[in-house]
């Protein structure tokens, strides 16, 4: 998207007249295969520039997915930094990653919180929030400021000016709150987008920190629950150039999930997310420093030993350590096959908290918070009920295609959820298939690595439309095999072990 030219032009002459203008874009026409557009800052520079470097320059120019543009000439010695920003926007967090140009190698990365989550824990109260022109107006000047702040703390001390391009994915709420797009009509049927496509636009037209001619390419969407933070991750996966058929898993607040190849795209989505992030557990936590990330239990001595993110004192458990829970729980006995604990088996681990049998997996003088790190009953039930989710949208997913899950080659599992999650695991409660371990692949941030993907290739914006042209959505909600097959999803690891043969196999040697 953005590329840097050294041009060595022919000297004025009585014989050769042109302009100055007409010198650069000719040569930049010579080497694109397409006449440049050359904006009034590039022309007001170029006179003296071209003069005091005997007409040898460096031409910085940037794609918009229509034209190439002009944006910057230096002299050839001048070594002004050429940066690109990829912004990840979650509604829980924020990513941005310092591309460098000249290396194509990222050489930094900043997170911050949504500076929207005062306004709304979750999407929906967002969005009821947001139904006034003023109120919305508000989320949109809280995240632009954000973005002022936490560029500026990302470049420390680098011009401001040396960023070029920046690529930024969303779903397609966050977009809009960015934007400030009309969103009442999102949350209401039939659930309608003001926009798809969004043409690139002028870091300047939002105020956000780069070049004068800075460019800002927003991911598009392909509807109110399909947003361009998944499209970035089809775009990372390289999904959509395979031969082989493999599915894209992105668990967020939602369960998303891409099926497909070169050929075809079956999206769906479905809310199987919060509880396998951790989101809903007492003492659920996101994967950071201090987060349990790996639960192991000897099933004869039942000695349990536990490692979290950093080494740091536990503090929560997050995702991983979830599945990790469930699945060395369900080995060792103490969690039966319908997801019942069995507290005769480790009495000195069960504990009533507020009325409800929990296990406790920290006791509060080892833990950092000084207060104990517990599963209860009910959050278990809504971990299977998570995980039984998630296999039944695969399932069905596939046989609406008339494929099984032998037909699948690769599993990329996206988002820190599938940087930290244990394929053996979340196959032995029944989230994910059983098969090889090689064919789960983690992507980590998908979403994030997709607007890096895309910075560094000028074609991306011919992918992104034939993804989108390839992409058919699948409303699960509707399909009454969902509900039909979800209802054998609901045991560990399903009602039918003959689908989990390695599992079948542990279960007979414990």
């Amino acid at each position: 998207m953005a590329e840097e030219i050294l041009l060595e032009l022919p000297l004025p002459s009585l014989d050769d007249q042109r302009a100055d203008e007409a010198r650069i874009r000719q040569k930049l026409e010579e080497i694109l295969e397409k006449e440049p557009k050359v904006p009034i800052s590039t022309l007001r520079k170029a006179p003296r520039l071209l003069r005091d470097t005997n007409f040898k320059i460096k031409a910085r120019v940037l794609f918009d997915g229509k034209d190439w543009i002009l944006a910057d000439i230096l002299s050839p010695d001048d070594e002004k930094p050429f940066l690109g920003l990829g912004i990840d926007l979650g509604s829980t967090g924020v990513v941005i990653y310092l591309l460098d140009f000249h290396s194509g190698e990222v050489v930094k990365e900043h997170h911050f919180k949504n500076p929207q989550i005062p306004f709304g824990e979750d999407i929906l109260n967002r969005l009821h929030f947001a139904d006034k022109p003023e109120k919305r107006q508000k989320l949109h000047e809280v995240t632009i400021s954000a973005f002022q702040q936490e560029i500026k703390k990302l470049l420390a001390g680098l011009p401001e000016d040396s960023i070029y391009y920046v690529a930024l994915c969303g779903n397609t709420t966050m977009v809009h709150f960015l934007l400030n797009l009309e969103t009442r009509y999102l949350y209401r049927e039939p659930y309608i987008p003001a926009v798809n496509w969004i043409d690139t636009l002028h870091l300047k037209d939002l105020g956000l920190p780069g070049h004068s001619e800075g460019l800002l390419f927003v991911f598009p969407n392909r509807g109110a629950y399909f947003g361009g933070d998944l499209l970035a991750g089809i775009l990372a996966s390289g999904l959509h150039r395979q031969e082989e058929i493999s599915i894209l898993i992105d668990v967020g607040t939602n369960a998303e999930v891409v099926l497909g190849n070169q050929e075809f795209l079956l999206a769906t989505a479905g809310a199987a997310g919060p509880a396998l992030e951790g989101g809903i557990l007492s003492c659920g936590m996101q994967a950071a420093p201090g987060a349990i990330e790996r639960v192991r239990i000897d099933p004869q001595s039942l000695t349990i030993e536990l490692k979290t993110i950093g080494g740091e004192k536990p503090k929560g458990i997050c995702g991983s350590g979830v599945i990790d829970f469930l699945a060395q729980m369900f080995l060792a006995g103490l969690i039966d096959p319908r997801g019942k604990f069995v507290p005769e088996k480790l009495p000195e681990r069960f504990q009533t908290i507020d009325g409800e049998l929990a296990f406790i997996l920290v006791p509060a003088e080892k833990s950092a918070t000084g207060s104990p790190i517990y599963v209860t009953q009910g959050e278990v039930k809504s971990i299977v009920r998570s995980k039984g989710a998630m296999y039944t949208i695969l399932t069905v997913l596939c046989q609406s295609v008339g494929l099984s899950f032998d037909d699948i080659a690769h599993f990329f599992i996206a988002g820190s959820f599938g940087n930290y999650i244990d394929p053996e695991m979340a196959i032995t409660i029944g989230m994910l298939p059983d098969g090889p371990l090689e064919r789960f692949v983690p992507l980590g941030n998908a979403a994030g690595k997709g607007t890096i993907v895309f910075l560094k290739n000028k074609n991306s914006f011919s992918e992104l439309k034939n993804i989108l042209e390839s992409l058919t959505y699948l409303e699960m909600n509707v399909r009454p095999e969902f509900m039909q097959l979800l209802t054998g999803a609901l045991f560990l690891p399903h009602t039918n072990l003959s689908l989990f043969p390695n599992v079948a196999q542990k279960l007979t040697a414990s």
